[in-house]
Formats: C-alpha cells, sequence, structure tokens
C-alpha cells in the first residue's frame, strides 16, 4: 500500500472540492479502490502504488484545468479520468485549433482579435525578446499581458512582472497623497485592468502579496535578475537608452520579455530622446529578438479611434513636409 498527500495550494479551494466537498465526493466516488481524504487544501490518498500514480497524476490535471479555464465542472472531471492524453499535447492542440490566448473570468476568451495581435504571439512563443510597436488602441499591450498570463498558467515560468516607466503623460500631477504604492498605481492601471479581465481577483490577490505578479515601476528593476519570468515593459517610448538598456540586461535564465510602445506618444520632457527609437535599430540584427508593427487596421477599441489615428497621422505627414520645405 502506498499513501501520498497532494498539495492544491495556490487555486480556490471551493473550486476543487465544491460546495460542501460535492465535487471531492464525486472524485472519490470515481477512484473505489482508494481511501482519501481531504484537510483544508491538500487531500491524503492510500492505495496501490499504481492507483495512487494514477490519481495523483489526475488531480494535476484538473488543478491544471482550473487555472486554465476558471472552473471545474462534474463532467470535466469525468473527462479528464477518462482521458488518456497527455495534457501537454493537448495544450498544443488547443493552441493549433484556435486563436485563444487565455480563458479570462466569467468565460471570457481573450483571443488574438487582428493579424498582427495573433503575430505577437506567433513570435513570442518563437523568440525571447518581441517588440510590439503601434498606435493606442491596437491592443499590444493586452495581448502582451495574455501572454504573460498563459505562460503562468501553463507553468512555463514562475512569476510575471509588469513594468512601466512612471512618466507623466502631458499634465503634471502634483504631489499625489498616499503612501509609494498608492502615489504610483495611477501610472500602473492599464495592467491591473487586463489582470483583472484575466485572473479571478481572489487568486490575483493570492499571486500579488506571493510576488507571483509584480507590477512596479521600471526604477524599481534596477539590480534585479528576473529569471523563469515572463516580463512586460509597457510604454517604452517614455524610456531613455539608459533606461531600455537597464531594463533589457534584467532578463535572465528561462525568462520571456515582451515590450510595447507607441512611437508617436512620447511624453518625456523635449530635449531628452526615446531611447525606443535607438532599441530597434542595434537590435534588430539579433537573433532571438523580433519587432511586430501594430497600425489602425489592429484598433479594437471604438471604431471612431482609426479615424482618430489616421487625422493625426496626416496632420504629422503635413507638419513634416512643412519643415522640410521650411529648411530648404
Amino acid at each position: 500500500m502506498t499513501e501520498i498527500t497532494i498539495n492544491i495550494e495556490g487555486i480556490d479551494s471551493i473550486d476543487f472540492f465544491g460546495v460542501n466537498n460535492s465535487r471531492f465526493n464525486y472524485i472519490k466516488k470515481s477512484f473505489p479502490t482508494l481511501r482519501m481524504v481531504s484537510r483544508g487544501s491538500s487531500i491524503k490518498a492510500e492505495g496501490s502504488n499504481e492507483d495512487v500514480e494514477t490519481f495523483k497524476l489526475k488531480v494535476e490535471r484538473m488543478v491544471d484545468h482550473i487555472e486554465r479555464y476558471g472552473k471545474l465542472t462534474e463532467d470535466n472531471i469525468e473527462a479528464i479520468i477518462h482521458s488518456n492524453g497527455d495534457v501537454k499535447d493537448r495544450k498544443e492542440k488547443d493552441k493549433e485549433q484556435s486563436n485563444v490566448i487565455v480563458h479570462g473570468n466569467g468565460g471570457l476568451l481573450v483571443r488574438a482579435r487582428t493579424e498582427n495581435q495573433l503575430l505577437m504571439v506567433k513570435e513570442s512563443e518563437k523568440n525571447d525578446i518581441v517588440f510590439g510597436i503601434g498606435p493606442a488602441g491596437t491592443g499590444k499591450t493586452y495581448t502582451a499581458v495574455a501572454l504573460a498570463v498563459r505562460a503562468l498558467k501553463e507553468k512555463t515560468v514562475k512569476k510575471i512582472i509588469l513594468t512601466r516607466p512612471a512618466v507623466e503623460a502631458g499634465e503634471s500631477l502634483g504631489f499625489l497623497p498616499g503612501d509609494l504604492k498608492e502615489k504610483i498605481d495611477p501610472y500602473l492601471r492599464p495592467l491591473y485592468d487586463a489582470l483583472d479581465d484575466m485572473i479571478p481577483p481572489d487568486k490575483l490577490t493570492y499571486y500579488m502579496e506571493n510576488r507571483v505578479i509584480e507590477v512596479a515601476p521600471l526604477a524599481f528593476m534596477r539590480g534585479r535578475t528576473l529569471d523563469h519570468s515572463f516580463i512586460l515593459l509597457d510604454e517604452a517610448q517614455n524610456c531613455t537608452d539608459m533606461q531600455l538598456k537597464m531594463f533589457l540586461t534584467r532578463i535572465g535564465a528561462n525568462s520571456k520579455c515582451v515590450i510595447t510602445g507607441d512611437p508617436t506618444q512620447i511624453d518625456l520632457p523635449p530635449k531628452v530622446k526615446s531611447g525606443l527609437h535607438t532599441a530597434l535599430r542595434i537590435l534588430k540584427p539579433i537573433e532571438g529578438i523580433s519587432t511586430v508593427t501594430l497600425n489602425e487596421s489592429d484598433v479594437v477599441r471604438h471604431r471612431l479611434v482609426k479615424e482618430i489615428i489616421k487625422a493625426y497621422d496626416k496632420l504629422n505627414e503635413t507638419r513634416a513636409i512643412d519643415e522640410a520645405s521650411n529648411n530648404s
């Protein structure tokens, strides 16, 4: 006889065990040769070595299902128990069958909704560093956060690091009240909004409290080595050359990185140059680094956003022509 204890920490116990242990009782009926009992966030099972190993594998697949889809039904349990398919093979098959990046809250399917968003997904799978460059509303940040959450759910990374330079977007916010976190959070709100769509509130709180997910200003990255992580730098157009170099040299072993930015919306002081242009130019020849350019055809916000982007692009072209003729 073999006895094991399986810990399922990191997921909501009700998601696994069900209300009044309804799902756990269903699992017990499905393994009549095992003696098992649940205690807190763990399960103790006793039986033959083969049955115990099979049970352990099935529980791991149930936990994996909850982490990917946010729920577990009796139909899911039955399918997992009677399936002989390998988890990794199943994930690869799922990827091939649809453009879904990750399953979010309330059944939300976070998909690559345009060709360039899908290209970002594919380039991230092939390369360790991907630049996603494009105007507002093209979904570059949302896609990048979805890629990070998927990597965490699939356990290809151990943590997510989301960061932005804390640069005011054209207006002075003054001396914000509150502690350091409260002063900084307004700059990072878009990243929190994306996470709220993709991870249940209790799970997100757990991840944040245990530093599995970190959302922090770029300055907080200095001096760190980020191993086994998915790292997202957003609003990279507001980084200087030195800041981008500092960030890129933080990337450690078994890590992935996505850098997003809009070169048309630089909020740095007039005499400070954006480091994004430099990085795109000098890093282009390096293998393992890829750049995906998004445009107005990728806009997934209000229909008028596309027209607004076109209008400003036309204005910039006119200004460039005027400046050229004035200098000639």
